[in-house]
């Protein structure tokens, strides 16, 4: 039997853990600041305390992303009782000279320093990301000190499915996947279901070009997820939930693993929850790499030992889904909000964003800008806001030209609409989307049918090929943009791309294929002058 946890008790117990050392170095450990060595950074810290005698004194902490992946490795040096320091670039010599200066001296190492004050930092609004960068996530009690499954005691003590639910929907909590569809809405459908069976999926298969949310999510905060997923659970009377993850991700699947037999062994998962009649398995299943597995049919395909193609719809997966149960699907992202929610309250969420796009958003930050990285933003955020406050503007004194948002199904907004709130609706009406969280940011020097023909190859190489307008037409969308970014089309090439791209978006089986012509179609909307010019005859009449 599992034992019965006291979560008040554990967090205590941490909390004094924390306070009886008189300094806390955060060292980011995500995939993004290893590649950078972080993991040698972090010895460099450890060995350099214990040669000064320091190690019941300081804590060295392994995080997860501190957001300005630019800039990695990033530390962050908290004092007990003091404003946190942050160093960004730290190598092993950085980190010894950090030891030596500041630990040990208390004289900040300037060079590497890191105001907390820039814009990238106070712009944002953390709830998804509240933990990361400040929690160990391999350690249960650092999350439970937090409020960690405060808010799945809360659920199961003191509310019913039905309030849940309700609370969900009167947050106005919206699919973070891309697709924005109310999730109260589809918890209440799963939850009204008549079924012996029902399954929970959190999908955690982000493969937009450029975007790391969800996985960074993962492996800063998995306990976060889990314990979404378990009020999830209760809600809609689910016990079974699968994790679904790419291969490409193997930490946020060490540490979510890890999670789930953390969670077990304080009966925060399994049989009777905290003394409840509700129980929860969860577990991971992982994705080979399949950008079209991120479509719910071709997920639950995968996850069921089949081929990951999608099929068409209806029934959608909240009445026949898994195994023919019915079966709810939820983004990363979208489970990560909901414990802030539960604890919270859904009039505190609601009262951040638009009328319409509540709460943040978290976004991966990219392309031709001083800071790029993670970040988190309040729904409404002006694009100009982003680029030129959090991002830092853009290097080397070069204009802005556009923002990519949405990957491979989303669009590429000008200069002129840089003053346009990041929401579902406002990025709708530019006929771009929200997507799962990439934005990529393009300067004056980027060609705009380059662009296109990138994102129509990405589309291209990961078509599933089940169906004809996807399978073929993409192929055939890319070789005339291929064809046009050469200076070899002429302007019946340019005819019959547009034509196609009406052809493919109308007739393709899932969304893959029904958003592939997207970037083709915004760059034809706002640079038709750029495929006029490469056009042959674009030449002649433009020169």
């Amino acid at each position: 039997m599992p034992r019965q946890v006291d979560l008040n008790e554990m967090a205590t117990k941490e909390q004094q853990l924390q306070s009886s050392h008189r300094c806390r170095v955060l060292c980011c450990s995500s995939t993004a600041c290893l590649s950078s060595g972080s993991g040698a950074m972090r010895q460099t810290f450890e060995e350099g305390i214990t040669a000064m005698g320091l190690e019941e004194q300081i804590q060295v902490v392994p995080t997860g992303c501190m957001g300005l992946c630019s800039q990695g490795p990033v530390v962050k040096v908290h004092p007990k009782g003091e404003e946190e320091i942050i160093y960004h670039d730290v190598n092993p010599e950085i980190a010894k000279s950090i030891v030596k200066q500041h630990l040990v001296k208390g004289e900040v190492d300037v060079p590497h320093m890191l105001s907390a004050d820039i814009p990238f930092f106070t712009r944002q609004t953390k709830i998804v990301l509240a933990n990361a960068g400040e929690i160990n996530p391999e350690r249960i009690e650092e999350y439970i000190a937090r409020g960690g499954y405060q808010a799945l005691r809360k659920a199961l003590s003191e509310m019913t499915p039905e309030s849940i639910c309700q609370e969900i929907l009167d947050s106005g909590l919206r699919g973070r996947g891309g697709a924005g569809y109310p999730s109260g809405l589809k918890w209440n459908l799963l939850r009204e279901a008549k079924s012996e069976r029902k399954y929970l999926i959190a999908n955690g298969d982000e493969g937009d070009p450029g975007a790391y949310m969800d996985r960074t999510i993962m492996e800063a905060d998995p306990h976060r997820v889990i314990e979404g997923m378990v009020i999830a659970g209760f809600a809609v009377g689910a016990e079974h939930g699968y994790l679904y993850v790419r291969a490409e991700y193997p930490l946020a699947i060490q540490r979510l693993e890890q999670a789930i037999r953390s969670a077990k062994r304080n009966n925060l998962l399994g049989k009777n929850i905290l003394g409840s009649n509700f129980s929860f398995n969860l577990e991971v299943r992982i994705g080979a790499g399949a950008f079209v597995c991120g479509e719910e049919t071709a997920l639950m395909a995968s996850i069921e030992g089949r081929r990951g193609q999608p099929v068409l719809r209806p029934p959608y997966p909240t009445k026949r889904g898994l195994w023919g149960a019915p079966t709810m699907i939820n983004n990363v992202e979208t489970l990560a909000n909901v414990a802030p929610i539960i604890e919270r309250g859904a009039a505190w969420f609601a009262s951040i964003g638009t009328a319409s796009s509540k709460g943040t958003k978290v976004f991966a930050l990219t392309g031709k800008l001083k800071n790029t990285g993670l970040i988190e933003v309040p729904m409404g955020i002006t694009l100009h806001e982003i680029v030129y406050d959090i991002g830092g503007g853009i290097p080397g004194g070069r204009s802005f030209k556009a923002a990519q948002t949405g990957g491979p199904s989303g669009g590429c907004i000008p200069a002129e609409h840089l003053d346009t709130p990041v929401d579902y609706e406002s990025l709708r009406a530019l006929n771009s989307i929200m997507g799962s969280g990439g934005l990529v940011i393009m300067d004056d020097q980027d060609s705009m049918p380059e662009v296109a023909k990138f994102f129509m190859e990405f589309c291209m190489d990961e078509s599933c090929g089940k169906c004809v307008p996807c399978r073929t037409g993409t192929v055939q969308m890319y070789q005339l943009l291929d064809k046009i970014t050469q200076g070899r089309a002429s302007a019946a090439d340019l005819a019959l791309l547009e034509e196609l791209c009406d052809l493919v978006k109308n007739t393709s089986l899932c969304g893959l294929g029904q958003t592939a012509p997207n970037p083709v179609l915004s760059t034809l909307q706002y640079f038709r002058h750029e495929y006029l010019n490469l056009l042959k005859e674009g030449v002649v009449n433009h020169a």
